[in-house]
């Protein structure tokens, strides 16, 4: 596939961390996510925001990536939660029942509640 380059930025707020996330999740990408998200300091308390508005596409794999970021966060106690998901990955997590896996935000300043 090609399309927009990939990338993985992060920032640290006070309450937390924002991901994200554009161009193609995918098995050549997430080695790339996952070093993003494990490279965080999250703490007990704190929540990952994980902002998907720039993602063109999204395979199992990808898929699998974002279950692993759930894990980490909640391994540190901390929430997270996902922001601008694009409606066909939307749909996707409903149909393989992740729908509700994940709480998810129009954007990353409505998670945290700005």
């Amino acid at each position: 596939m090609t399309g927009t380059p990939f990338s993985v930025t992060t920032r640290t707020t006070g309450t937390g961390a924002v991901v994200t996330v554009a161009g193609e999740l995918d098995v050549a990408t997430t080695p790339r996510f996952r070093a993003g998200i494990d490279a965080l300091a999250l703490r007990a308390g704190q929540l990952l925001v994980v902002d998907l508005g720039g993602v063109t596409f999204c395979d199992s794999s990808g898929i699998s990536a974002l279950i692993a970021a759930h894990n980490v966060a909640e391994a540190a106690g901390a929430g997270v939660a996902l922001a601008a998901v694009p409606d066909r990955l939307g749909r996707t997590f409903g149909l393989i029942g992740l729908g509700d896996f994940f709480p998810t935000y129009p954007s990353a300043e409505a998670a945290f509640g700005d």
